[in-house]
């Protein structure tokens, strides 16, 4: 079919329309459409729902590319090695911009990338095949926990109790261990998403469920962490649990640490089933400014081991799950002696872009190290108060706050300096556009005794965890129901028993080893 161009259209239009108009006309069916991309948000028309839709069905937004460039990628040893081999600027979290909606506007076309874990291809398509099963539009999504990611050797429960028909690529990676599976749903709008999935799954929800959907939302965002959890459910033959976020909490957590809820899980490795860009760059400042807390927690020598368990501990130490019995004790060391080599994959790119901390392990020029479980490479910081001072003023915006607000009854500032002091550091408007440059105040906390700073950033963290994390406990008996409630209940005490069970087993066995030496 031949195209009609604007002209021949004018030429042979009936006489009773004015050429104007028709002129007029023509010019805008062949306008050229305004992109505005900064200021464009990502989540708020409508076409994106059905797109969304149209994505879930193909399996992921994000470019295929990531994963198998995440796989072939190693990092060198050396900072000057390191620069050649990536595009990254190294100023990217200076003010980095969340309105994104494009994976062109990240900062480079491998920004993130080391967040993509790389598993079994098939036991990868099974998880988005139950990802399939549901109609509303999940925009971002990743699986997570000892489901996917081993924290033990063996156990003693088999597939088959658990999953009453899942796929024979998930029966081989648990081995037989038959967890359930966690995922996070990243959705756009939160009524809408919940008004389709009742619809679909009614039998996922709770008697809440029979309030509505716009009861569920409003739990699900004015309370705890602003996740809902539907534990329990059987998806495509598979037990699983999964939790519902809106976008704009994912990412405000992801940034700012106002909970630290959904931060932490997604600072230990995690398969990624969906990427957002959004996300992807506010998941990237989550996991350095978990770096640069580390880094402040840590000496100036230390191994990777210490570096990643203490990453991993940040969203355990306000968590009343590790006070009371209800969790396994052992839990931070099981994820990072499983898990050391994705561990690495995910930090080691961003340690090498650190100006203040190095990989100093000779063992590092290897090109296979980076997937070799046996290495705990050795690390140095530099300690100079200066370069520490910047790590803390580059912390997460509400995290900086709370720890701001524990030194200023520390060193006794008073209120109207204090107050100016923050106003000062406030990084929150985006007309101001300022360098994150540590301060007078930086610098005299991070120049604070060790012993005594890594006192105080603890006691932040914990301020920070602790409320969401009780609040969200507590709504989880309302959301899941009791008699659910009380089985996740049962297993994690369980799971602490069994934990402690080990613990003196060890302990038994090297003791014995010692008196036998």
């Amino acid at each position: 079919m031949q195209t009609i161009g604007a002209p021949s259209i004018c030429n042979s239009i009936v006489p009773h329309l004015s050429r104007s108009h028709l002129l007029a006309r023509v010019g805008w069916q062949y306008r050229l459409s305004p992109v505005h991309p900064l200021n464009q948000r990502s989540f708020a028309s409508s076409n994106n729902v059905r797109k969304d839709g149209e994505a879930d069905r193909r399996g992921s937004t994000s470019p295929a590319s990531s994963e198998s460039l995440t796989r072939s990628t190693t990092f060198p040893s050396s900072k000057s090695s390191s620069t050649s081999q990536t595009t990254v600027p190294t100023d990217w979290d200076e003010n980095p911009n969340l309105n994104i909606s494009a994976f062109s506007q990240l900062p480079s076309s491998t920004f993130g990338h080391n967040q993509h874990m790389v598993i079994n291809s098939e036991f990868k398509e099974a998880l988005r095949q139950i990802l399939w099963q549901f109609r509303a539009p999940i925009r971002y999504a990743f699986a997570y926990g000892s489901g996917v990611f081993p924290q033990t050797a063996s156990s003693s429960k088999s597939a088959s109790t658990v999953h009453p028909h899942t796929s024979p690529a998930i029966s081989s990676v648990q081995g037989g261990q038959g967890k359930m599976i966690d995922f996070i749903f990243g959705v756009s709008y939160t009524q809408h998403w919940h008004s389709l999935n009742l619809q679909q799954h009614r039998d996922h929800y709770s008697a809440i469920g029979s309030l509505g959907s716009s009861l569920v939302s409003r739990v699900q965002d004015n309370y705890g962490a602003g996740v809902y959890f539907n534990p329990y459910v059987t998806v495509n033959g598979t037990l699983i649990k999964y939790g519902v976020v809106n976008l704009d909490t994912l990412c405000r957590d992801l940034s700012e640490w106002d909970t630290l809820y959904l931060a932490g899980r997604l600072q230990k490795p995690v398969k990624i089933l969906r990427d957002d860009p959004r996300v992807r760059l506010a998941n990237q400042i989550n996991l350095i400014s978990a770096v640069r807390t580390a880094l402040l927690l840590l000496p100036s020598d230390f191994n990777e081991q210490e570096l990643y368990g203490t990453i991993a501990g940040l969203s355990y130490l306000g968590d009343p799950r590790m006070a009371l019995p209800a969790e396994n004790p052992n839990k931070v060391a099981n994820i990072i002696k499983y898990q050391l080599p994705n561990f690495r994959r995910l930090y080691a790119p961003l340690i090498e872009n650190l100006p203040n901390v190095n990989f100093n392990d000779p063992r590092c020029k290897s090109p296979d190290w980076m997937d070799d479980p046996d290495i705990n490479a050795t690390l140095a910081q530099d300690m100079d108060p200066r370069k520490r001072g910047n790590m803390v003023r580059r912390l997460p915006r509400s995290f900086r706050s709370n720890l701001y607000f524990r030194y200023q009854s520390k060193f006794q500032i008073p209120q109207l300096e204090f107050d100016k002091m923050l106003e000062e550091s406030d990084d929150k408007d985006p007309t101001r556009v300022k360098k994150q440059q540590g301060g007078v105040f930086d610098i005299r906390v991070a120049n604070d005794r060790q012993e005594d700073l890594r006192v105080e950033v603890k006691k932040a963290i914990k301020s920070t965890v602790q409320w969401p994390s009780v609040t969200q406990s507590l709504k989880s008996i309302i959301t899941t129901g009791l008699t659910r409630s009380i089985r996740y209940v049962r297993e994690k005490m369980e799971k602490n028993r069994a934990g402690r069970k080990k613990e003196k087993e060890d302990y038994s066995q090297s003791g014995s080893g010692k008196s036998s030496a």
